[in-house]
């Protein structure tokens, strides 16, 4: 795990999210939700525990966003790396807001060396933390990714939005505004892939671009959408308004039909959407009425299975790719909990796991898409923590661990053994996706940016993965 450290500064600098830096000094081991910042203190980053971390912008805050599939192979695990995404804004006026189509190249990390003593050792003084600073961005420029930014201007803020798996160029979008809309973002996808590697010079541009479907069925805003994984085009949506229930959305050959008669069975509103990652017919929802219900769309428009999952509201859930039976759910308290849907077979209790480590709601919650057991969590109270659950407790090596420890800070012994590790440094976490071509990266969007994080603890070698292409490679069609 890498805990972040806190250290002594005479200024105010950036956080971690946007200049990370080497932390200096002997550091005391922060305990989130315990601890407090002393005036004049903030927190630094281990650099030793990542092999990638840097933070980005694309203009005003992103309440959602996703990862766009891209054609520069299926694994790959070298760097540089690129990626392309899409993002809904919340902008400080309704007019103002937009997709942002982004796309991120020269993500050049790489495992780092100890830090050098002269580097650590140094005093307190201000030319000492200046020194210090200077030698930590000299370590870190080699980090800094290009951003290539689109625009699209959107009615009102964008709540979620999703692209789609089979045609990444499409995507929806629910806005405050009360209408879910889809849209086809080839022609910017396109203008990012054939880009250079210096950014663009019309970042400023807002383009206008109609989209492809509008459904205004729903009676309020609502933040629950996901795409079928099995089925190309098929989508679902819920809404804050527990009387409009869950609209499915049918491809056709030109367009969708959004079936009038929704889905009702939650007494409150719905606030996720996930479609089984095995059966085509199959969709899980979450809700404020504190349960999780599994739908099937060929038997009628009422829950076929619904539990109690949590004692509260129930805002995220992520449905297993790996282990198709196990579905994750993160609550408004700030626990998140396991469920195996086997037992529900048997009409068992389909809790197998409950933790409560988290201080505040749950905003963000995702099965790693390369590792059946690894979870990543977002909450309220700023931090994003990975998980797995293959890990179990052992003594002789945690004593060990405080050993070596012991000089360097006093860790927390009353972590979970299955917490593998712990980041920091955005504000007011929003949402994270792991990418589903890069082992082990991570995306997170928060009051105060993005960043993309490759901890050093969870490195994935994937056999047979293919090594990484240059943007010359990329079609620049999304077929």
């Amino acid at each position: 795990m890498g805990p972040p450290k806190r250290k002594k500064t005479k200024k105010q600098e950036a956080s971690s999210s946007s200049n990370p830096a080497v932390a200096s000094g002997p550091a005391k081991v922060w305990q989130p939700g315990v601890d407090a910042l002393e005036e004049g203190e903030e927190l630094q980053f281990d650099p030793e525990a990542y092999n990638y971390l840097r933070g980005f912008s694309i203009g005003w805050p992103c309440l959602s966003f996703d990862i766009v599939r891209d054609q520069l192979g299926l694994v790959r695990s070298e760097f540089p790396h690129t990626l392309y995404g899409v993002a809904g804004t919340q902008a400080e006026q309704a007019p103002w807001n937009y997709i942002g189509i982004f796309k991120l190249s020269n993500i050049n990390g790489k495992k780092r060396e100890p830090v050098p003593a002269s580097a650590v050792d140094g005093d307190s003084d201000e030319d000492s933390d200046s020194s210090s600073d200077d030698e930590a961005e000299e370590i870190n420029k080699d980090t800094k990714p290009i951003v290539h930014l689109k625009k699209v201007a959107h009615a009102g803020g964008v709540n979620r939005i999703r692209s789609m798996t089979q045609k990444p160029h499409i995507c929806a979008t629910w806005g405050d505004t009360g209408h879910v809309q889809v849209w086809d973002m080839s022609p910017f996808l396109n203008s990012l892939a054939d880009s250079g590697t210096r950014p663009h010079n019309e970042e400023d541009i807002i383009h206008k671009h109609l989209p492809l479907k509008v459904f205004s069925g729903h009676k309020d805003e609502g933040y629950a959408i996901d795409w079928s994984p099995l089925v190309p085009g098929r989508l679902v949506s819920g809404v804050c308004d527990c009387n409009s229930g869950i609209h499915l959305w049918e491809p056709t050959s030109s367009n969708w039909n959004v079936d009038a008669n929704p889905f009702v069975g939650h007494s409150k509103s719905v606030e996720d959407l996930q479609w089984s990652p095995t059966e085509p017919d199959v969709f899980a929802s979450c809700s404020v009425d504190k349960t999780i219900a599994i739908w099937d769309i060929r038997v009628g428009k009422i829950p076929v299975i619904q539990f109690k999952a949590h004692n509260s509201d129930v805002n995220v859930i992520s449905w297993n790719r790996l282990a198709s039976f196990m579905i994750a759910s993160g609550c408004d308290d700030g626990s998140f909990s396991i469920h195996n849907l086997q037992f529900l077979k048997e009409n068992e209790d389909p809790l197998v796991g409950h933790f409560e480590y988290h201080k505040k709601a749950i905003t963000s919650i995702e099965w790693s898409p390369h590792e059946a057991s690894t979870l990543a969590v977002t909450s309220e109270d700023h931090q994003l923590t990975i998980w797995d659950f293959a890990l179990e407790r052992d003594a002789e090596e945690e004593a060990e661990f405080r050993a070596k420890m012991k000089e360097q800070a006093n860790a927390p012994d009353d972590l979970p053994p299955q917490l593998l590790f712990v980041h920091q440094g955005q504000k007011d976490l929003k949402e994270l996706h792991w990418h589903p071509q890069i082992p082990s990266m991570i995306i997170s969007t928060a009051a105060d940016g993005f960043n993309v994080l490759m901890p050093s603890n969870i490195d994935t070698t994937i056999p047979g993965a293919e090594p990484n292409s240059n943007d010359t490679t990329m079609q620049s069609d999304y077929p």
